[in-house]
């Protein structure tokens, strides 16, 4: 009950769940958000980190992660480099370090070995995760063979994100 036309009534409550970590050594200035992105500042005068993507690239890989995420309850993530000789083998080692393994898919590309993994957590399971990681894997190499690492997984995460159903 209020006592002020101006006072609001508490409709429904909650309690914030945060995850932390304490095994993540960061660098000065840097900080792990709750999505586990490493959000980091420079120094003025300091030269920024050298990508080998541009940042309109790095913002439509950002943004196809986040709206996928959102769009399917999935943390999407996406890894790109060497997998070595068993590619399965280290995607699902990968997936493991993602914040929340269970309820991640994982898109990991080898650009060398020309290899696409797509491994998912159990919680993904019985949601479509086994036919979107197929289409993913088309999706992406539509985009790899004209040439393009992001289109292709930028396409790769939006079809997979689609064919996920939410929990």
């Amino acid at each position: 009950m209020t006592t002020s036309p101006w006072e609001v009534a508490q409709v429904a409550s909650g309690s914030p769940v945060a995850t932390t970590r304490s095994d993540v050594d960061l660098p000065y200035g840097s900080a792990l958000t709750y999505s586990g992105r490493i959000s980091a500042v420079k120094e003025p005068d300091v030269p920024g980190q050298l990508y080998p993507i541009s940042i309109k690239e790095r913002v439509a890989l950002d943004e196809a992660l986040k709206w996928g995420s959102r769009a399917s309850k999935a943390r999407f993530a996406v890894y790109i480099g060497d997998l070595g000789a068993n590619t399965a083998a280290a995607a699902n080692q990968i997936l493991g370090d993602v914040p929340t393994p269970n309820d991640a898919v994982l898109l990991a590309v080898s650009p060398n070995q020309r290899a696409i993994e797509v491994v998912y957590g159990a919680g993904v399971r019985g949601r479509g995760g086994e036919a979107a990681a197929t289409l993913g894997v088309a999706a992406a190499k539509a985009g790899f063979a004209e040439g393009n690492l992001i289109d292709g997984l930028v396409s790769a995460i939006r079809v997979m994100s689609a064919s996920i159903s939410r929990p």
